[in-house]
């Protein structure tokens, strides 16, 4: 099984509570024993449960790729020790835009970041990942984390983004977009699902169209 739909605790929006990647998965301490294992059996990573800022938004505050798990400088010392604990490799950001889930789209290749974040948080952010970063927009949006998932491979984008956009993404993180939506019609796609390369998991209010949609975008279906 490489596909499921859950709620955390009556919340569709699962992407807003969990981050994860090809070798962990993180999500708040209140999500249940049982949606922690149908996360680890599609995922096939272990999960972990964290806080960060005293609240279980990981997905909202948490981005990053292979180099660095970015942080918020709202994060609590308590929750950076867990972090420590868990042996993950993180770089606290100095920003007002907290919300580095929705802020920064990135992977081992690129990175595009809210055009509006301080010059100074970009740098850190780059070095951080060693990668290029660009600013840009998806669907005339800023919060452009809020509007693409991807794997290593494919992702899924707004379903408004215009081609322009679409090609800018693709160029910079060098992968292949379908658009779409989850949720029954969210464009807010990365607050809906938790992907990786092993499978996907998002909100129960997914259709059925939508996860076959999803299913072809992050390229474990083929066309």
């Amino acid at each position: 099984m490489h596909v499921d739909r859950l709620d955390f605790n009556g919340n569709i929006n699962i992407g807003l509570n969990g981050y994860c990647n090809n070798e962990y998965c993180l999500v708040g301490k209140d999500i249940s024993e049982n949606n922690i294992e149908i996360l680890e059996k599609v995922l096939k990573v272990p999960v972990h449960q964290i806080s960060i800022a005293g609240t279980s938004l990981i997905g909202v505050f948490l981005v990053g790729n292979k180099n660095k798990l970015l942080v918020p400088n709202i994060v609590f010392d308590s929750e950076l020790k867990a972090l420590d604990e868990l042996k993950i490799n993180y770089e606290v950001i100095d920003t007002k835009y907290t919300a580095l889930g929705n802020n920064v789209l990135c992977n081992d290749e690129g990175a595009i970041v809210n055009s509006e974040m301080e010059e100074k948080a970009i740098k850190q952010i780059e070095k951080a990942l060693k990668v290029n970063i660009i600013t840009g927009e998806i669907a005339g949006l800023e919060i452009v984390g809020a509007l693409c998932s991807h794997n290593s491979n494919k992702g899924l984008i707004h379903r408004d983004a215009l081609d322009k956009e679409i090609e800018l993404v693709e160029k910079t993180l060098k992968l292949e977009l379908d658009i779409g939506t989850l949720n029954f019609g969210s464009p807010y796609i990365n607050s809906a699902i938790l992907v990786n390369d092993n499978g996907f998991v998002c909100g129960t209010a997914t259709t059925g169209p939508e996860m076959q949609n999803a299913d072809y975008a992050f390229g474990f279906l083929k066309k």
